[in-house]
C-alpha cells in the first residue's frame, strides 16, 4: 500500500570503484550539495519532480563515466511511518543547516562594521540550502530574515516597508 500522502521519490543506486577515489568522492559531494537522504550504502532518494530526477540522472551518468554502476528508480514509501521518517531526515538536515546559518548571521551583526563580502556569501549558502530544501522548517523563514538584516546593515539592499 502507498503512503496516504502519495509522494514519489526517485532512488539511485549506486557503486563505484575504491581506485581512484577522485570519482567516488566526487559523486558524494554532489549528492551532498543536492541533500538527498541516505538510505543506504549506496542508495539515495529524493521527493520525485522532473528537477531531481534529472539531477539524480546527471550523477548516474557521473557513476557511470567512473566505471560504476548506476539504476535510478521512482518508488513510493509502502506507509506513512516510513515516509515521515525519510522526510524527517531530510528536514532535520536542512534545519540544522538553517541554525548553522542564523549562527553566522547573529555573530555578523555584532560587528561594527558588517562585512559585505560575509553577508553576500551567506546569502549564497541560503540560496544553495532552499534550493536542497523540500520540506521547509520554521528555520527557513528565521534564515531569510537574518540574512535580510543583514543585507539592509550593510547596505546591499533597502529595508523593506511593512
Amino acid at each position: 500500500m502507498v503512503s496516504s500522502s502519495g509522494c514519489e521519490w526517485v532512488l539511485l543506486s549506486y557503486r563505484i570503484p575504491r581506485e581512484p577515489s577522485t570519482p567516488r568522492i566526487a559523486v558524494w559531494r554532489r549528492l551532498k550539495r543536492l541533500g538527498v537522504a541516505q538510505l543506504g550504502d549506496g542508495l539515495v532518494a529524493l521527493p520525485r519532480d522532473a528537477r531531481t530526477q534529472e539531477q539524480l540522472e546527471w550523477v548516474a551518468e557521473q557513476v557511470h563515466e567512473a566505471e560504476g554502476s548506476a539504476t535510478l528508480w521512482v518508488a513510493a514509501a509502502t506507509s506513512a511511518r516510513q515516509e515521515r521518517d525519510l522526510i524527517g531526515e531530510l528536514v532535520q538536515a536542512r534545519t540544522a543547516e538553517y541554525a548553522a546559518l542564523i549562527a553566522r548571521a547573529v555573530e555578523l551583526e555584532t560587528a561594527n562594521d558588517v562585512p559585505v563580502r560575509e553577508v553576500r556569501s551567506l546569502r549564497r549558502e541560503l540560496r544553495e540550502v532552499e534550493r536542497r530544501d523540500f520540506f521547509p522548517p520554521v528555520e527557513r523563514e528565521q534564515a531569510r530574515r537574518a540574512a535580510q538584516r543583514l543585507a539592509v546593515r550593510a547596505g546591499l539592499v533597502q529595508e523593506r516597508v511593512r
